[in-house]
């Protein structure tokens, strides 16, 4: 684990750090004995939207920040891997980048993992059936925007099987950055290409 580089990345707007607790959360239980206190370290610009980001090990840390322009999603396409693990937010992305070379013309990937739908890219997902938003079960990487959202009762799990796409009615895209972002198209036929 001394070699292996995590990732954390926390949204600043204006000075003020989002949800640190789930961060702090995450990184705590990926570095056991090891602490280090996020709320310490961080001291994000105090104008401006920013991307914190933490880059960590046991042995060491380092913090910057970058202005922040959310990307947009509308097409993701359907990439099957039933090898791929990304449990921990890994600084090395090289598995979800060899995956994202398949996304063609479509703005990112969504992974297949054993016929179950996991996460993009970049983020957890949600989906919307009648009227609640579920979330896979074992997505690739537990978040901390979905962690909170499960803790809130504002998504639920659930196995979510590629050919069960198509009773969905919405999805949304869940990171640290851009929260809870439903993409604006109701029919997930048009989204995943």
């Amino acid at each position: 684990m001394n070699n292996i580089q995590y990732l954390e990345t926390i949204k600043a707007v204006d000075g003020e750090l989002f949800h640190l607790n789930y961060h702090q959360q995450r990184l705590n239980e990926t570095l056991g004995n090891k602490k280090i206190l996020l709320a310490e370290i961080l001291k994000p610009p105090t104008s401006g939207l920013f991307r914190c980001r933490v880059v960590y090990n046991a042995r060491n840390y380092r913090v910057s920040y970058h202005p922040y322009e959310k990307r947009i999603v509308q097409k993701l396409k359907l990439v099957f891997d039933d090898t791929i693990e990304y449990s921990r937010k890994y600084y090395d992305r090289s598995p979800l980048e060899r995956l994202l070379e398949k996304k063609s013309f479509c703005d990112d990937i969504l992974i297949v993992k054993n016929r179950l739908i996991t996460d993009t890219s970049i983020a957890n997902i949600a989906l919307q059936y009648k009227n609640e938003w579920l979330t896979p079960r074992e997505p690739l990487l537990y978040g901390t925007t979905r962690a909170r959202l499960l803790d809130e009762k504002k998504i639920f799990e659930d196995d979510i099987a590629v050919e069960d796409l198509k009773k969905f009615k919405q999805m949304a895209l869940m990171n640290a950055m851009i929260d809870f972002d439903i993409i604006q198209n109701e029919n997930i036929k048009e989204i995943v290409c």
